[in-house]
């Protein structure tokens, strides 16, 4: 458990080791007070000598009281210092996960939770107690050397039993919890697309399918849970075996007259002390399995995720290239986007349209950076944008994704993208998308809560809000993917008139759309197919070079031939 020592919790382990050693020592009174009154008051009868005893046995607990409260507390201490220090860049690197890849679902938080309650749970005071266990044998041995070899042998036997306890639950405590959290993100998956499982009768089947593997799952928790408690149960008796063997052989030492009874009480109880640690370890060994196993999964996300400290860019000013990119979610599958090569100048616009599936939001993610290309560069102002701080370059870009949930807070919050509001830069966000005369008439107008737990808005009213933190903090680049996909009339002369606006501005702007309005305005226009750039150029020559009538239908063309016109 190297873990237990990294820099932010080495002080308190320190001291709670520190307080674990004293507690130790002060459990050393007791077995040596029923020697001392077996052999001495027994022997002497004097209440003096047992007075006296008694009240040096007594501060010796109250002493030990307090380091087990000193220990508890610097181990609570630990676990605090584990969620404040590690919480925030642990999300952070989940986000970031996500973001990267769409397959990703599993939260590390939870590994952050599982290590906090273990720092506070029984299993980590078994492991402060049993490095002890010599000390106890070396004093039992002091009273007497059978003893004390019976007593080694009988921490040997539960050494062993802890050993094969490892072996046989290992593997199927990884996989128990593994399968617990792909059932526990099913449920949410279901849970987020809970209405469209309603509207098309789809619940109970959902249900149906979770209920499987829920059951696999009961049924793997419920075999290991019965190891673990046969296991635990050999533990328990082991360790009353072994008191007991130690019980018998104090007892034919003192018929023998080779010890006293007060060595043979005495031994008994100081070996259940020792064995006792022992036992909690072997009883609690999927506890420390599950943790040394989210410290692996935490420890091998920080490795990926550890980066050199990157060189602060200059602002960009928009120039935007695309060098033969290639990309590829999986390896083993065809690519999604094929050797695509363009090139445009700061303040141009770009139209990206395609069928359903040619890659327009995987490109549009390219540039962005949110995915990496396994083949060539997407390059802003000459920088690989993988060259970039991800939190720097996003003060530069304006994104609006086909998804525009908003997040839990404010209408102003969310336009200022969660970070300190600019009144007059979040209100100028929202006239230049056209969505400030939508959000005064709103129950608080800016001050209204949305998002989780919030008011509830239309499609139209979310787009617009989206389109506005998209605009926030005048970016130089700005990418809308279906920006008009929930916009009525008025919604999308709003979003033309912010697009010219963004372009007398001389920002660049790249829509993956399908509508001819819109794609009638923009200065350049691609064609992907299957992943492919297959056309590329103004309007009219996109329209001349023949593109597909799915991707470009005819009242389209018509309207782009009338545009360039």
């Amino acid at each position: 458990m190297r873990w237990l020592f990294v820099n932010p919790l080495r002080p308190f382990v320190l001291l709670a080791g520190g307080a674990s050693m004293l507690l130790s020592v002060a459990m050393l009174v007791p077995s040596l007070y029923m020697l001392q009154v077996f052999d001495r008051v027994f022997a002497s009868r004097s209440m003096p000598t047992l007075a006296m005893l008694s009240v040096l046995a007594a501060g010796a607990l109250v002493f030990a009281y307090w380091m087990d409260v000193a220990r508890a507390k610097a181990l609570a201490s630990a676990g605090d210092t584990l969620q404040r220090a590690l919480s925030p860049s642990v999300l952070e690197q989940s986000l970031r996960h996500a973001a990267a890849r769409p397959d990703f679902t599993t939260s590390r938080l939870g590994d952050v939770g599982k290590l906090s309650s273990f720092l506070g749970g029984s299993g980590v005071r078994a492991l402060f107690d049993a490095p002890w266990l010599p000390i106890y044998l070396l004093v039992i041995s002091l009273m007497h050397p059978l003893l004390g070899v019976a007593a080694a042998l009988g921490a040997l036997a539960l050494g062993v039993l802890a050993v094969v306890t490892e072996r046989l639950t290992r593997a199927p405590t990884e996989t128990t919890s593994r399968r617990a959290r792909e059932v526990s993100l099913e449920a949410e998956r279901f849970t987020r697309h809970a209405e469209v499982l309603a509207a098309m009768g789809m619940t109970s089947g959902a249900v149906a399918a979770w209920t499987t593997r829920n059951e696999h799952l009961q049924d793997a928790r419920t075999a290991l849970g019965r190891s673990a408690a046969r296991l635990a149960a050999a533990a328990r008796i082991a360790r009353q075996a072994v008191q007991l063997i130690v019980l018998a052989l104090g007892a034919w030492l003192v018929v023998d007259s080779n010890a006293s009874p007060g060595i043979m009480v005495a031994a008994t109880i100081l070996l259940g002390r020792a064995l006792q640690p022992v036992e909690h370890l072997i009883g609690g060994w999927k506890q420390l399995i599950d943790a040394r196993a989210a410290w692996r999964r935490l420890a091998a996300d920080d490795a990926s995720a550890a980066q050199a400290p990157r060189l602060a860019l200059p602002a960009p000013t928009g120039r935007l290239a695309l060098e033969r990119v290639v990309f590829a979610a999986d390896p083993q599958r065809p690519a999604q986007i094929k050797n695509v090569s363009l090139a445009l100048d700061a303040g141009t616009s770009l139209g990206l349209v395609g069928a359903s599936g040619s890659g327009k939001s995987t490109l549009l993610k390219l540039v962005l950076g949110l995915r990496a290309p396994q083949g060539g560069a997407v390059r802003l102002d000459g920088a690989d944008v993988g060259q970039w701080e991800p939190g720097a370059l996003g003060r530069h870009v304006g994104y609006l994704p086909q998804d525009v949930s908003l997040l839990s807070g404010t209408v102003a919050q969310n336009i200022a993208r969660l970070g300190p509001i600019d009144d007059e830069a979040v209100v100028a966000a929202a006239k230049l998308a056209g969505a400030h005369e939508t959000i005064v008439r709103l129950p608080e107008g800016y001050e209204t809560r949305v998002g989780e737990n919030g008011c509830r808005l239309s499609g139209g009213q979310a787009q617009r809000i989206a389109f506005a933190r998209a605009l926030y903090g005048e970016p130089k680049l700005v990418v809308l993917d279906e920006p008009d996909a929930h916009l009525d009339a008025d919604g999308q002369d709003a979003l033309k008139i912010a697009l010219m606006a963004l372009k007398a501005r001389g920002a660049t702007v790249i829509v993956a759309g399908h509508r001819a309005g819109l794609m009638a305005q923009m200065d350049r226009i691609a064609v992907l197919n299957d992943g492919a750039l297959q056309n590329f150029g103004t309007p009219a020559e996109v329209l001349r070079k023949g593109a597909p009538v799915r991707v470009l239908p005819k009242h389209t063309a018509d309207t782009t031939r009338q545009v360039a016109a």
